[in-house]
C-alpha cells in the first residue's frame, strides 16, 4: 500500500461520514453555543457596568475607569471559563484523552498557588476595593496596614498596588492585601471642630450671644456658605481649667474644606473676641530657673 494510501485509511475514521454526524455537530454546537454565551456575557456585563455607575454614583474620569475595570475583570472571567469548557468539549470529541490534562493542570495550579498567592490576594482586595468604591483618586485616607499606619492622598490604584502620598511628600506604595483599614476623609461630609478658650469669669450666656451672632454671618457669607453643610454651633462647655474655659464649637462641611473652616472660624473669633472685649487667658511661658 502506497504512503498516500495509509495516509487516507489513518484519516478516514477520524473524519468519517458518521463522525461528521456525530462528533462533528457535537463540536460546531459546542463553538456555536460559546460564541453565543461571549455575546451574552459582553451584553450583560456592559449592563451590569451601567446599573454600577447609575447606583453608586461614580462620576467623573476615574468613576469611568473604576466602571470599565470592574466590568472588564467580571467579562474576562466569564469568557475563560466559557471558551476553556469549549476547548475541553473540542478536544474530548477528537478523542484526547482529558485526565492527563486535568493532572497537569491540577499540578500547575498548586504550583502557581503557592508561588502567586500574595499576587492573588492583592488582585482580588483591589478588586473589592474598586467594586465597594472605598475610595477615589484625590481622596485623603488612613489606611491601618501590616506596616502600621499610613495617612495621605490616594494618587494611584492598580489592582495590586494603592499609591498613598503623605504629607511630608513621601510616596508609599501599598499592596492592597496588606490593608486592613481605611478610614476616608473625603467622603460626603466631615465635621470641623474648634475648641475656644476664654477667662474663667467670663460670662458663658454674653460669649454665647457674640459667636451666635458671628456664625449667623458666616452663613450668610458667600465664601464660607458655599462650604458648610451644617452649623457652625457652640455646643457649651467642653473643659473647666484653672486658667479658663474650654467652648467646643462645630461645623459640618465639605470633606476638603475641613481644615479651611476651622482656620476661618479661629480667625473670625479671634477678632470678634477682641473686637467685644471678651478676655481671653493669657499664654503662660514657661521661664528656666537658673542653675544653683
Amino acid at each position: 500500500m502506497t504512503p498516500r494510501a495509509l495516509a487516507a485509511a489513518a484519516a478516514g475514521p477520524v473524519f468519517s461520514a458518521g463522525w461528521l454526524r456525530n462528533q462533528g455537530v457535537v463540536i460546531l454546537v459546542a463553538l456555536a453555543a460559546a460564541a453565543a454565551l461571549s455575546l451574552i456575557a459582553r451584553l450583560g456585563v456592559g449592563r451590569v457596568g451601567r446599573r454600577m455607575g447609575e447606583r453608586s454614583g461614580w462620576a467623573g474620569a476615574f468613576g469611568g475607569r473604576r466602571v470599565q475595570t470592574v466590568t472588564n475583570s467580571l467579562l474576562n472571567v466569564a469568557l475563560a471559563i466559557i471558551w476553556a469548557i469549549t476547548v475541553l468539549v473540542v478536544l474530548d470529541q477528537f478523542g484526547v484523552s482529558l485526565a492527563p490534562l486535568f493532572a497537569a493542570a491540577g499540578i500547575a495550579g498548586l504550583a502557581f498557588g503557592f508561588g502567586a498567592q500574595t499576587l492573588v490576594r492583592d488582585g482580588l482586595s483591589g478588586f473589592f476595593i474598586l467594586l465597594e468604591n472605598q475610595f477615589d483618586l484625590g481622596d485623603t485616607i488612613d489606611a491601618l496596614t501590616t506596616a502600621g499606619m499610613i495617612s495621605g492622598r490616594i494618587e494611584a490604584f492598580t489592582f495590586r498596588v494603592t499609591s498613598i502620598r503623605s504629607f511630608d511628600g513621601t510616596l508609599h506604595y501599598v499592596p492592597n492585601g496588606n490593608i486592613q483599614v481605611v478610614s476616608n476623609k473625603s467622603k460626603g461630609w466631615a465635621r470641623a471642630i474648634v475648641d475656644v478658650r476664654v477667662a474663667p469669669d467670663e460670662d458663658v450666656e454674653r460669649v454665647r450671644h457674640v459667636l451666635g451672632e458671628l456664625f449667623e454671618e458666616l452663613r450668610k457669607d458667600d465664601g464660607a456658605a458655599g462650604t458648610l453643610k451644617g452649623g457652625p454651633d457652640l455646643l457649651g462647655v467642653e473643659t473647666i481649667a484653672v486658667d479658663g474655659l474650654v467652648l467646643r464649637i462645630v461645623a459640618d462641611t465639605r470633606p476638603s474644606a475641613r481644615v479651611d473652616i476651622e482656620r476661618t472660624l479661629r480667625e473670625r473669633i479671634a477678632a470678634r473676641f477682641a473686637e467685644r472685649g471678651i478676655r481671653v487667658p493669657a499664654a503662660t511661658v514657661p521661664v528656666a530657673r537658673p542653675e544653683p
